[in-house]
């Protein structure tokens, strides 16, 4: 398989990325107060590529004891000198944390991209999230303050925020960089300090970016990294009685076993989970750009993504028209090299993982629905899957449950209350677009679906400020936007007795 690599950039970048694309990595080991430390019973993980299978490097996983020794940090850090950080200091440190990123942008990119599969130019616009994320919430503690009144006329009242603690955030395989970007930000604009847990088989952005917090000044223990199992480990961490609060995004099914481990002691918890996004497009929709931001929903990051766009639903009127441009574009998305700028859609995380997205699909045909594109896992190295579109009824496991996956499912409605109704016949309530040309009908629409978010007229999920987070069985808190920051603070009221005549109720 052909490797063309990055952009040109003259021919030391040239060199560079010639040199990253084939480099075996060092071995990873936690990150814990400043140092890469080893585990006395972690477990020795082999790293590899899942486009081509070939080694990448080595994990030496984090046990019990080493999550203990970063919880242990992480207070000792917030006890220290980090609690007493000023909002504009901490400002300060995490704009030099992006700098930071923004310097090694080519290579965290290219790191990503071999780790995880994916195609380099969404991985690219993925650590530029990353960059942006930072820069927000460096901006965003601005907006932590106080405030004062006098309710009434003996009584001062002030209002303080102050930090919630330490915090566990566990981050999926899916996006490693953005999605811890999007968790330790806002945590650290906040003045808590973290223990990090990325996914055991996609570790090392999430590494890389806690030796960069260290190099951009942040102390040492405010943001600990421990890649480890979730069965173990993971549950361990969650039930920690040093954290103070847990974030997590992954499945729905893991969110709930977490939601149980968080209640014994009760923690802070916010939960971003599984989703079965649809595309609903009606007969007035411009199809010039409908079609091609269907496709983009339903196959980007290989349909590897909370949000993807895995159910569409075409007006009647319309539908075999849509359809059939539909299949030819996505016919036209090239799958395989996830370092060829002019790959779309790279591998899928593991062959494991291709197999149960494989399943869905042939327990489908089974089932009688006409697959009407792919469904069939190709020869050769790596774990591809080629776009998949299936005609499925409602009531379909394929329609119904996240396949995590290149797979789409097309179903006809017949009018905009249908279209509602078939958009909420799930239980999962993340994302949902609606390509119309009636202005009223897409508040309409946006107004009934149960989401946490509604696009009208474009596919893109998030930007800087909007609130990012589901309804339903899609979990609940919001990221990357201002109330993000309310997730890591606690409110602080403070009376104090002003009047002359004694504070005394017995006198």
């Amino acid at each position: 398989m052909g490797r063309p690599g990055a952009e040109r950039r003259g021919d030391a970048s040239d060199r560079m990325a010639g040199e990253l694309m084939t480099t075996t990595y060092p071995p990873s080991l936690p990150f814990v107060e400043g140092r890469a430390v080893e585990p006395g019973s972690g477990v020795h993980t082999a790293l590899r590529e899942p486009a081509t299978g070939e080694p990448l490097g080595r994990l030496l996983t984090a046990d019990e004891a080493c999550v203990d020794s970063a919880v242990l940090a992480a207070r000792r850090a917030l006890d220290g000198p980090w609690r007493r950080t000023s909002p504009v200091t901490r400002s300060r440190l995490l704009h030099r944390l992006a700098d930071e990123l923004e310097a090694q942008h080519d290579a965290l990119s290219m790191l990503e991209a071999r780790n995880v599969g994916k195609a380099i130019t969404s991985v690219r616009a993925e650590v530029s999230h990353a960059v942006d994320t930072f820069r927000y919430f460096a901006a965003a503690t601005a907006a932590i303050e106080g405030k004062s009144s006098r309710p009434n006329g003996a009584l001062a009242f002030q209002s303080f925020r102050e930090p919630v603690g330490v915090v566990a955030q566990i981050v999926p395989w899916n996006y490693p960089l953005l999605m811890a970007a999007w968790k330790v930000a806002p945590a650290l604009a906040s003045g808590c300090t973290v223990v990090l847990k990325p996914d055991p088989a996609t570790p090392l952005t999430a590494l890389r970016l806690a030796e960069l917090a260290l190099d951009a000044g942040i102390p040492p223990g405010v943001l600990n990294v421990v890649p480890a199992d979730g069965p173990r480990v993971g549950s361990h961490l969650v039930r920690h009685a040093g954290v103070d609060r847990v974030a997590f995004t992954g499945s729905t099914a893991t969110g709930g076993e977490i939601m149980r481990l968080a209640a014994d002691p009760v923690k802070r918890l916010s939960l971003e989970l599984g989703g079965k996004s649809p595309t609903v497009v009606f007969a007035d929709a411009d199809l010039d750009d409908a079609v091609p931001g269907a496709v983009w929903g339903a196959f980007t990051c290989a349909g590897q993504s909370c949000e993807a766009r895995s159910r569409v639903l075409v007006e009647d009127e319309v539908f075999d028209r849509f359809l059939e441009r539909f299949l030819d574009q996505s016919r036209t998305l090239r799958v395989g090299d996830p370092l060829d700028p002019d790959t779309v859609v790279g591998s899928l995380i593991s062959t494991a993982h291709r197999e149960r997205v494989h399943g869905f699909v042939e327990r489908a045909r089974a089932a009688g629905a006409q697959v009407l594109l792919g469904g069939v896992v190709p020869a050769g190295p790596g774990a591809f899957y080629p776009p998949t579109v299936v005609l499925a009824p409602r009531d379909a496991e394929i329609v119904r449950d996240e396949v995590f996956g290149p797979v789409v499912t097309v179903q006809r409605f017949r009018d905009e209350e249908e279209a509602v109704a078939l958009a909420n016949d799930t239980k999962y309530g993340l994302f949902a677009t609606v390509w119309t040309g009636d202005p009223g009908r897409a508040q309409r629409v946006a107004a009934g679906v149960r989401a946490g978010t509604v696009g009208i007229n474009h596919p893109y999920t998030t930007f800087p400020g909007v609130p990012f987070g589901g309804f339903k069985q899609s979990g609940f808190g919001r990221e990357f936007a201002l109330e993000t920051l309310s997730e890591y603070l606690e409110s602080k009221s403070v009376l104090t007795w002003t009047s002359r005549r004694p504070a005394n109720p017995l006198r």
